[in-house]
């Protein structure tokens, strides 16, 4: 779905069924660069997906990670082992060691990961455990601290806003005024909600992200879980702050 000249919701449907996820690319004539890649196994589906937008996938150059939940990053390794050259990958310093293997993912216990990766072929599944590593090459390459004015799309601030994971991002696309929420909040029901608390780390902190994400003037928000809410979009942050206060 296009949302203005740019930026490209996508609508990745789960193989198992269920609610779609919603990763994000950003586009300019020179480059395409995709926000989160969804789980194992989603590299196929999310490259068509791409394709299907009209957007030429051998302009892909850079992913930028939201954070280290393995429905965002479990479709990483075949991108960066398929593209025929080295991607860039964004992630935020406090997420990065999580994603790149030196310390266990932090929602994702070695039983639930044997039974994701079971799903998967064994070629796929060698493929995740070689790139999430600490004995492998980092594969991230570009560390985000928050505050960074990326290129992107023809302007996209990085917003810091911990709570869900230590190093959970946001996007800010300036010039179509959409947030890229990642999970710092989902869609249900048509409604803008904060973030389900069973899956979010520390509640407090991810409040103090919202109060943060309040003061920029949004008119559309992609969230990974719900896709797209553009209903007073600056009024419903403010009013998802205000509760958490």
């Amino acid at each position: 779905m296009k949302i203005a000249q740019g930026i490209e919701m996508l609508e990745l449907a789960p193989k198992s069924g269920g609610a779609y996820y919603h990763p994000t690319v950003l586009y300019d004539d020179e480059s395409v660069v995709l926000i989160d890649t969804g789980l194992p196994g989603y590299y196929d589906f999310v490259m068509e997906l791409i394709r299907n937008a009209g957007l030429p996938t051998d302009k892909l150059n850079a992913i930028v990670l939201t954070h280290q939940d393995i429905d965002h990053i479990g479709s990483l390794p075949p991108f960066l082992a398929d593209n025929g050259k080295r991607l860039d990958i964004y992630a935020h310093v406090e997420d990065k060691p999580y994603i790149e293997g030196e310390i266990p993912l932090i929602k994702v216990p070695e039983e639930r990961l044997n039974m994701i990766l079971g799903q998967l072929s064994p070629e796929e599944a060698e493929q995740y455990r070689s790139v999430f590593s600490a004995v492998t090459p980092p594969n991230v390459n570009c560390t985000l601290n928050g505050g960074e004015k990326l290129p992107f799309g023809g302007g996209t601030n990085v917003i810091y806003t911990p709570g869900h994971t230590p190093g959970h991002i946001c996007l800010y696309h300036q010039p179509s005024k959409t947030l890229i929420a990642g999970d710092a909040m989902i869609v249900h029901e048509g409604k803008l909600m904060g973030p389900n608390p069973g899956f979010t780390l520390d509640m407090n902190l991810e409040h103090r992200s919202l109060g943060k994400l309040a003061s920029y003037d949004i008119d559309n928000i992609i969230c990974y879980h719900g896709g797209l809410f553009n209903d007073r979009a600056n009024e419903r942050i403010a009013e998802l702050a205000a509760q958490a206060t």
